[in-house]
């Protein structure tokens, strides 16, 4: 009898945990489908590796959600996520004005300043008469090509890439000028093989927030308030409890979390 009822004990011990585990929520995490190290990237094995995809795991951890990883085009991440292709964006997506229209913002989990990155052998600096006569590479649907319209075309030529590695890559052959994009990025792409061969930072452009956002946040659904608070909830215990730091840690050895 004893045997009996620890048996039927373990077998509904069982039966909880797994009922848990099948009423776990699952998320598809969008983030674009191409190498911006050090934020995402993919490892030998084809495995998602980066500050980012720390980032999320911790957040997906903390707010006790399924993320499943599902890159996307960058210029169609907005619209995957309207048409519920994804849940959320874990992608350095800075928030503006313009993309509040669109869909809704976590809370800020970082912020860094927009670079300008050159050949060596070119002395300017990161301005609109320092770039004047330039090539300007920038990815498209991204707040720094629509900085570089803003501030540089018409004295400089601004040529639009689909991901910011063939920007990069373009700039270490020669065949533009310049590149802009997040200074984190750039400093990644300056240390490696082909950037610290051929280039160096050219400083940072003047601000503007209305085009260049506020921080990057999580992106989400319009209305979508339920996992906005989870979201929200989990970056704030992964800042107090030590977790963002220690990732944090892994990559930088700045403030990444920014002002």
């Amino acid at each position: 009898m004893k045997k009996t009822l620890k048996t039927l004990a373990i077998a509904a011990a069982l039966g909880v945990a797994f009922a848990t585990v099948a009423t776990a929520e699952t998320v598809r995490v969008g983030f674009a489908a191409e190498p911006y190290p050090p934020f995402t990237s993919p490892d030998a094995n084809g495995e998602w590796v980066g500050w980012e995809v720390d980032f999320q795991k911790a957040i997906c951890s903390q707010a006790k959600l399924d993320c499943v990883i599902t890159p996307v085009a960058w210029d169609g991440i907005i619209p995957a996520l309207s048409s519920k292709k994804i849940d959320m964006i874990i992608g350095s997506m800075s928030i503006t004005e313009e993309r509040l229209k669109a869909i809704d913002f976590s809370d800020k989990y970082y912020n860094s300043p927009t670079g300008i990155v050159g050949p060596k052998d070119q002395k300017f600096d990161a301005t609109p008469e320092g770039l004047a006569g330039k090539t300007i590479g920038v990815q498209v649907a991204t707040v720094y090509q629509d900085y570089a319209k803003k501030y540089f075309a018409g004295k400089s030529t601004v040529k639009e890439y689909q991901t910011q590695d063939e920007a990069n890559q373009d700039l270490a052959a020669g065949r533009i000028d310049a590149i802009q994009a997040d200074a984190i990025a750039l400093d990644t792409f300056l240390k490696s093989e082909d950037g610290k061969n051929c280039c160096e930072a050219k400083g940072s452009v003047k601000d503007d927030p209305a085009i260049l956002g506020k921080g990057v946040a999580v992106g989400l659904r319009k209305g979508d308030t339920a996992l906005n608070e989870k979201i929200n909830a989990a970056i704030k215990a992964i800042r107090a409890d030590g977790t963002y730091d220690k990732i944090s840690k892994k990559y930088f050895d700045f403030d990444v979390y920014g002002n």
